[in-house]
């Protein structure tokens, strides 16, 4: 059995390029949502969950992530790994990031959703190498990208829903890849072939914030649960 998660991995390093021009002067993950950046939502549930580290990848105008967090956040450990010169996309971020992260499982999110998840859920121990939370498809996303099956992540079904962006991951999974750009799609492909992959679907609030119209649908999420989200 897995120790308890304590650790959280934010990925934070892209461009935004189908935000612009909001991206152009602001990071992504800086974007705020009624009033609050995406980020500081996401270290807001992770501290109320109990995570003591955050681990957060910074490339496009990662100055500005670093200046507006710091190394402290209300309590929260702050650690950056640094893709200012080299952009790894997110698998290549999770390998680079391997020494900030330790052995323990730990917590990866997307830093461009806006959800309420409640991370708890995910850091009890666990016998699983990795945990993939999914959400009902999306209209930007209707064929979906994964199948649940006894809570067994499958790559087939009759009915696929979309990943989440949230997950618990066991380190060691990374550690035979080396520290190169390379998406995390195609490994989570090979874990679920080869029937490493829990999962859940989780039906409440989650937007990707990946236009400026899904912005203004997470804006209003936000205003219909101002205690929620």
């Amino acid at each position: 059995m897995a120790a308890p998660v304590t650790s959280a991995m934010i990925l934070a390093a892209g461009r935004g390029e189908r935000l612009r021009p909001l991206t152009d002067h602001v990071p992504k993950p800086l974007l705020e949502v009624a009033g609050k950046p995406l980020i500081v939502r996401h270290l807001e549930s992770l501290l109320v969950a109990g995570i003591q580290d955050v681990i957060i990848n910074v490339g496009y105008l990662g100055d500005a992530i670093m200046q507006a967090l710091g190394a402290d956040w209300q309590g929260l450990r702050i650690h950056y790994s640094d893709e200012r010169g080299c952009r790894l996309d997110t698998g290549g971020a999770i390998v680079r990031a391997l020494p900030l992260l330790g052995d323990a499982p730990f917590l990866l999110v997307n830093g461009d959703i806006c959800t309420d998840f409640p991370w708890t859920r995910l850091c009890q121990p666990s016998s699983a190498r990795a945990h993939l939370v999914l959400v009902p498809n999306p209209v930007q996303h209707p064929q979906g990208d994964f199948a649940l099956s006894a809570g067994v992540v499958a790559l087939a079904g009759e009915e696929r829903h979309t990943y989440a962006g949230i997950a618990r991951l066991d380190p060691e999974l990374f550690r035979e890849f080396p520290e190169q750009p390379a998406s995390l799609a195609p490994w989570l492909r090979r874990w679920i072939a080869a029937g490493l992959v829990e999962g859940s679907l989780y039906q409440g609030k989650w937007t990707d914030v990946g236009t400026p119209e899904r912005l203004r649908i997470a804006e209003r999420d936000c205003a219909e649960a101002p205690s929620g989200l």
